[in-house]
């Protein structure tokens, strides 16, 4: 995104959603001029700019700088997502709360109403028929009973809304930041030749080494892989987010380390081209996985194609699918890697039987998850497109925020199958 679009469009965005929480959870929860409302005012403040700072922060910034500015940053996105929404829903109940709370005010207040008036046995006990006395307080005003029960249901709302939006950024946070699921399926290709039934591709997608994961995590899903006896591993882009390789080489290094009789396969996805996909490329190969650049090779019993992301178009590099679906045997089955699913509609002109992908993560944060489906042809799973089935991974990293909800990271063991076995 250019500066001037970001400029535009997200800023005034952010400045509304940050305005928003100030006002609901610290103008209105606070008195004036309290040490409590100058604390929270600048509590919101610092968390906007660390936002913002966040996304240039990983290119532009020393490493550990940028990791120190990231944490609080990209996890912030996601807080300051969820307190929206739960505010937004505590919109909805604050009516019925102070409904609720005036009547209970107005049952605290009658019977000693009642009782002043009266002088508890029909007299005023001083005699004056006055409603006040050397030991009896002035009675509120309204106005001020009205503020009094406005701050203590916005109280109310903001502790259940920061305590909601804690409770999914953590949630979000252990499943992200934790060892991805591994799952199995099951794909039959009527094309697929008797040699491959059974053969199991090990597809991970979008690891997106970044500011927050490095090396470790690196290792931790290369054990994952391994562990799960593959013939072939698939690596259908976004190894990186936007970074160099001087700064995340290292971390990728132990995917040298990866086992699978047939070798190890990677395609760009749309981040390695905002990095310089031409160095990625080229350390990849050197930790011996092969890329499949607009071509395919064959192996037994079917045909492995891969294609550029379609990101290349914008660098000159995009996908050519004739180069690598053309002029090839159709009795044999074809798998094609691409990162993106909306490639799909170019693959099932070519008669691809299988097409493997990644890039929507899932949605990665509710309800994403749930709108995902209005710009992708699958959001995760399985489905067909015309003749072609189409598989998304849910990947096993995240972009911005280090959260997860209700997208699980995930790698697949895709097993095929034959009808001629």
């Amino acid at each position: 995104m250019s500066s001037a679009l970001f400029v535009a469009l997200v800023l005034p965005v952010l400045a509304g959603a940050h305005s928003y929480v100030w006002w609901r959870m610290i103008r209105a929860t606070t008195s004036p001029g309290s040490w409590w409302r100058r604390a929270g005012t600048a509590l919101i403040v610092l968390l906007a700019l660390l936002l913002v700072a966040a996304p240039p922060g990983e290119r532009a910034l020393p490493a550990p700088l940028a990791t120190a500015v990231g944490w609080p940053g990209f996890t912030w996105m996601a807080g300051l997502l969820y307190l929206t929404l739960a505010l937004l829903v505590g919109e909805a109940v604050r009516p019925l709360l102070m409904r609720v709370r005036r009547r209970r005010s107005v049952g605290d207040t009658a019977p000693a109403a009642r009782s002043t008036a009266s002088g508890g046995d029909g007299e005023h006990p001083y005699g004056t028929g006055s409603a006040s006395g050397p030991d009896v307080p002035a009675p509120a005003s309204a106005d001020g009973l009205a503020a009094s029960r406005r701050m203590f249901v916005s109280r109310v709302v903001a502790v259940a809304a920061g305590a909601a939006a804690t409770a999914a950024v953590g949630y979000g946070a252990y499943t992200a930041l934790g060892p991805p699921r591994v799952r199995h399926l099951v794909v039959p290709l009527a094309r697929l030749g008797p040699q491959a039934h059974g053969f199991r591709i090990a597809l991970i997608s979008d690891i997106h080494l970044n500011v927050l994961v490095g090396r470790s995590r690196t290792r931790q899903l290369v054990d994952l892989l391994n562990a799960t006896e593959p013939d072939l591993v698939a690596l259908v882009g976004d190894l990186v987010e936007d970074a160099d390789v001087a700064v995340q080489g290292r971390a990728a290094e132990p995917l040298a380390d990866l086992r699978a009789p047939h070798g190890a396969y990677y395609v760009t996805g749309n981040h390695e081209f905002y990095s310089g996909a031409e160095q990625w490329v080229r350390f990849v190969s050197g930790l011996g996985l092969r890329p499949l650049r607009n071509e395919r090779v064959a192996l037994p019993g079917f045909d492995l194609a891969g294609v550029e992301d379609a990101s290349g178009v914008d660098h000159d590099d995009g996908p050519d699918y004739e180069a690598a679906l053309g002029g090839r045997d159709r009795d044999r089955a074809v798998v094609l890697l691409a990162h993106q699913p909306a490639q799909v509609t170019e693959a099932a002109r070519y008669g691809v039987d299988l097409q493997l992908s990644g890039h929507t993560h899932g949605g990665q944060l509710w309800p994403f998850t749930r709108l995902a489906s209005l710009v992708e042809p699958n959001v995760a799973g399985v489905s067909r497109y015309r003749d072609t089935l189409l598989y998304v991974s849910r990947g096993t990293g995240f972009w911005g925020p280090p959260v997860r909800l209700d997208a699980d990271p995930d790698i697949t063991v895709v097993e095929l199958a034959s009808p001629r076995a």
